[in-house]
């Protein structure tokens, strides 16, 4: 039996797998479905599988792997949905009086997003008597997967209205393409948020230490150089690629149509910006699990 099987006194079935595989068919199935009798009625079905398909696959991993007497499965379900519900609210009434169109734009919208999932995630977890740095990994990352669950289905659903009607194949491609990137967003961010943080509480309280609020200021400049990837990587096209036109007609205000050559220049780009991001995210996370979990002072504080 190994360690986490005798933290929860249990084998793992890989529940977790079957979970994503049967809600993965579920999804293809209404996707069908949908396009055979054109009934609206499924879109909003469609929109929620698609858009908790990758995060409530995360919980059940939790569930098998880190449940205890602490880290209950109760707790991390509550960290999936009222930390997510509250994460989004909380960033969207600040982002709406707060920002501003401006440079400065997606480093304020890192900045209240990763304050906002770590006040949901202090809430949720107000009551544990003991922190543990695994328990706020895991409690971070509930709390993150369930804020890009409900976020993802906003997205889904604008992408689903256009200007032409509504846009299955927008909506089917902004569920897959955030499906992808999920594991490496909100979900990772927020864990390397929540072990930081629980591996600095004393007695019962979270502190914010210095290097609390280092890894949050952190973790907000990488969502932000997220955000900004799709910016960076048009701006690098047209200084890469080019014309005199099209120079011009930015000039006066226009966006040109982009070539087919810049079109792959720019997917390029962007891809390659976001599998940045995410290493660095990969990076960030095992650095702050390594040193939170691997030192002499690794067992539980009260």
């Amino acid at each position: 039996m190994t360690l986490n099987a005798a933290r929860t006194g249990t084998t793992h079935p890989r529940t977790w797998l079957r979970v994503f595989l049967a809600g993965l068919a579920l999804w293809i199935a209404c996707l069908v479905v949908t396009l055979l009798t054109a009934n609206a009625n499924l879109v909003p079905t469609l929109i929620l599988l698609g858009s908790f398909l990758v995060p409530v696959t995360f919980v059940a991993w939790a569930f098998e792997r880190w449940r205890d007497e602490d880290v209950t499965a109760e707790l991390i379900v509550s960290a999936f949905i009222l930390g997510g519900v509250l994460g989004v609210l909380g960033a969207s009434v600040l982002e709406t009086y707060l920002l501003h169109p401006s440079p400065w734009l997606f480093l304020g919208v890192g900045l209240i997003e990763e304050a906002a999932k770590a006040g949901a995630l202090i809430f949720v977890a107000r009551r544990l008597s003991r922190r543990h740095a695994r328990d706020g990994f895991v409690l971070g990352a509930a709390v993150g997967f369930g804020f890009a669950a409900f976020e993802t289905a906003g997205y889904a659903f604008n992408a689903l209205l256009t200007i032409q009607g509504l846009s299955l194949s927008a909506l089917v491609q902004t569920e897959l393409m955030r499906g992808v990137l999920t594991p490496f967003g909100h979900g990772l961010w927020t864990a390397v948020v929540g072990g930081v943080l629980f591996y600095e509480a004393r007695g019962g309280r979270f502190r914010y230490t210095m290097p609390v609020i280092l890894t949050y200021l952190w973790v907000s400049v990488v969502h932000a150089f997220w955000d900004y990837s799709h910016s960076i990587a048009l701006a690098l096209t047209f200084l890469f690629t080019g014309t005199r036109w099209q120079y011009q007609l930015l000039s006066m205000g226009y966006l040109p149509q982009p070539t087919t050559e810049q079109t792959r220049t720019f997917t390029l780009l962007s891809n390659g910006l976001l599998l940045i991001v995410a290493v660095l995210g990969l990076i960030t996370l095992r650095v702050a699990w390594r040193r939170t979990t691997t030192e002499p002072s690794i067992a539980r504080r009260h």
